[in-house]
């Protein structure tokens, strides 16, 4: 049986998100996604999630890609490996010959665990929502500070 694994923070949940948990699914029998707590994205990125970690674990495990759900709260991926017991583990092509990446598949390569590396989607990311809602709502040189 093939477990998968997806893993993200899955934070302002958006369709490159839904693609790989999409894609990881076709790879499996079984799909669990791990969500990374907001201790760790805090810790681990320097990130404040908007979407608390309950509510974005209620998010990706209401689809119907999913199987089930692992909250991440530490940093290590064999430490999620341990806890759930995955046989592969899917992660955007981004990360493919990163030195993340290639530190990954030496720690899995050591468990038996595979590296699946899935289309990461170009268009569209976390990062650039938070840069667009942070023009949205920052003051504007024709607005003073403080008005609606």
């Amino acid at each position: 049986m093939r477990i998968g694994y997806a893993a993200g923070a899955f934070d302002l949940f958006h369709v490159g998100h839904l693609n790989l948990l999409h894609r990881a699914r076709q790879q499996c029998d079984l799909l669990i996604a791990g969500v990374v707590s907001d201790e760790m994205l805090r810790e681990v990125k320097g990130i404040e999630p908007v979407i608390p970690t309950a509510e974005r674990a209620e998010i990706v495990g209401s689809l119907r890609c999913v199987d089930r759900v692992h909250v991440e709260t530490t940093p290590s991926k064999l430490d999620a490996w341990h806890a759930v017991g995955f046989t592969h583990f899917f992660k955007g092509d981004d990360w493919r010959g990163t030195p993340k990446g290639l530190r990954l598949e030496e720690q899995f390569a050591e468990v038996g665990v595979q590296i699946e590396y899935l289309p990461y989607t170009m268009h569209t990311s976390s990062t650039a929502l938070r840069r667009a809602l942070a023009a949205l709502t920052a003051p504007t040189a024709l607005q003073p500070a403080g008005t609606p």
